[in-house]
């Protein structure tokens, strides 16, 4: 029997059908490989090995600007939920100090 070389498009796309029915005998069936090819394929999916390594570079740089304007989002958004909870105790320890035990 001869070794056939899979591209790594129809990998990651049976990789991803196993992922989905979660039956790797079936999968396997289909497309007339080994159950044990198929796991592995998806093994080394999930692992990240048919990430495409060509634009890394540019994605990750990409991804991490926006991960850190995200970042900085949520953080003001933070400051700001805290600077109206510390003004909103300081009106009620003024108006009602004998709520203020109950908040602690």
């Amino acid at each position: 029997m001869k070794r056939t070389r899979h591209p790594k498009e129809f990998k990651i796309q049976v990789a991803k059908e196993l992922i989905k029915t979660g039956n790797a005998a079936l999968v396997a069936r289909r497309y007339e490989l080994s159950p044990n090819m198929v796991n592995r394929w998806v093994k080394e999916y999930k692992n990240g090995k048919f990430d495409d390594h060509s634009s890394t570079g540019d994605t990750v740089a990409l991804e991490t600007k926006e991960l850190s304007q995200e970042n900085d989002q949520l953080k003001k958004l933070l400051g700001e939920k805290d600077l109206e909870i510390a003004i909103l105790r300081d009106l009620i320890k003024k108006k009602n100090p004998h709520l203020l035990k109950n908040l602690k």
